[in-house]
């Protein structure tokens, strides 16, 4: 089944002080150019060197992590504890690396470590705002079908988690190349994400970023949403916000039109999501962002003929423009989508429990941590 973690086991996983803009500080190893992340020696990390001198700006707040709530009891980790493998991927805000711990109980367990340089963070303000959203996703949301955190340090300039590797890879990579999915294939995808989506509403909080690059897959094929960023939180009931966010070609129009937006907006992406696993693209596309939006908000969804009936009414439902005649998007939030005719076959217990026969344990591929 799916369950909260104590948000108290991770409270504080950073503190971001947006008070203390005038007394934070920036160490040397903040102004080295690239490699800046980690100090390589022979395939190690190491911490790099303390530094003896600091550059005042007022522009830098200070940001702190604590690990004693996320880190097991007694136990000092560090970059020294891990290997480095390759390069995962680069992100706005730092790197993330396939490293191997060299220590303790889990010692040569493969994970992902996503570094994040400090000084660009919070140099603008949406930056920390973002930063601060997946931090406070990772303190409170403990869920199969969401990324997990399993260690948390830092250093002078940088904060490292340390994340769960996903050897399954993104599913767009999976869509990619296999074109479209079959409708079984989909709706097992699907399901999970449903999963994942209800755990985040329930805790208060709009994922806003669905999409193919987001969800990552397991070694055994189950979903994994990724990359917090851009998530809501503390939305409670019909409560709305503002905030112009989301990739467009799954973004829902409320969010376009700035009427304000809650959790509905996630099943808005859902419908979208589906379109693309079936028919092979978003379904409201065009050679640029202006074009693309004027389809979301007036364009008209096509079918193709090949759909299942249940298919084709699931994707309408979602992609209603009103919000009000939305599946999902009444009280009951996903028990309406769960229960329609495109997943009547399906035991949610049994997706809860990820019994369910998963898919693509083969040609894993890179996954993403931004």
């Amino acid at each position: 089944m799916v369950t909260t973690g104590d948000s108290s086991r991770m409270a504080g996983v950073f503190d971001i002080e947006l008070n203390d803009q005038n007394n934070g500080h920036l160490g040397d190893e903040d102004m080295e150019e690239d490699n800046e992340y980690l100090n390589v020696e022979c395939g190690h990390i190491t911490a790099p060197p303390p530094s003896s001198s600091y550059i005042e700006d007022p522009f830098v707040e200070a940001i702190d992590l604590s690990e004693s709530t996320v880190n097991p009891p007694n136990t000092r980790v560090g970059p020294e504890n891990f290997e480095l493998l390759k390069v995962l991927g680069k992100g706005g805000y730092g790197k993330v690396f396939q490293v191997r711990k060299t220590n303790g109980k889990d010692k040569g367990k493969i994970f992902a470590m996503k570094v994040l340089k400090k000084a660009t963070i919070v140099r603008n303000q949406k930056d920390t705002a973002h930063t601060k959203a997946e931090r406070n996703i990772l303190e409170a949301v403990k869920s199969p079908f969401i990324c997990d955190l399993l260690y948390a340090f830092q250093t002078g300039g940088k904060l490292y988690l340390i994340l769960e590797y996903l050897s399954g890879g993104e599913l767009f990579m999976h869509l990619e190349r296999e074109g479209i999915f079959m409708e079984d294939t989909a709706a097992f995808y699907l399901s999970e994400i449903v999963c994942s989506l209800e755990h985040l509403h329930r805790q208060g909080i709009i994922y806003r970023d669905l999409k193919p690059e987001n969800i990552l897959l397991d070694s055994r094929g189950h979903v994994k949403l990724t990359d917090f960023g851009l998530c809501k939180e503390a939305i409670e009931g019909d409560q709305k916000t503002h905030t112009f966010c989301g990739t467009i070609e799954y973004m829902a129009p409320e969010i376009l039109m700035r009427v304000g937006h809650g959790k509905a907006v996630d099943w808005w992406s859902l419908g979208a999501l589906t379109f693309d696993m079936l028919t092979g693209g978003p379904p409201f596309t065009a050679d640029n962002r202006k074009k693309t939006i004027d389809k979301i908000l007036k364009g008209r969804l096509t079918l193709p003929a090949y759909l299942s009936a249940e298919a084709r009414d699931l994707i309408k439902r979602l992609l209603k423009r009103h919000v009000e005649t939305r599946l999902g998007a009444g009280p009951e939030d996903a028990l309406e989508i769960k229960r329609h005719p495109f997943f009547r076959s399906f035991n949610w217990n049994v997706v809860y429990a990820r019994q369910w026969g998963a898919l693509h344990r083969q040609q894993p591929t890179a996954p993403r941590f931004f």
